[in-house]
């Protein structure tokens, strides 16, 4: 993501997902999303933001780690 419309493009994308309740950016250049959220159906993000924003790929998918 090089421009500021790509990234606010990709952000509306993300925060739109069902189940999703944080989104942000990360990374050196800012070119990272960051989504949180409870029963996010990552695959179906994925594709929407293709279509829509353009490249995108997963670094990682994990649940959230709760302390105690």
């Amino acid at each position: 993501m090089n421009s500021g419309k790509c990234q606010t493009k990709a952000l509306r994308v993300a925060a739109i997902a069902d189940g999703v309740y944080t989104v942000g950016l990360e990374g050196a250049e800012k070119d990272e999303v960051v989504v949180i959220g409870e029963g996010v159906n990552v695959v179906k993000l994925i594709t929407t933001m293709r279509k829509k924003v353009g490249h995108t790929i997963a670094i990682s998918v994990a649940e959230e780690k709760k302390g105690d």
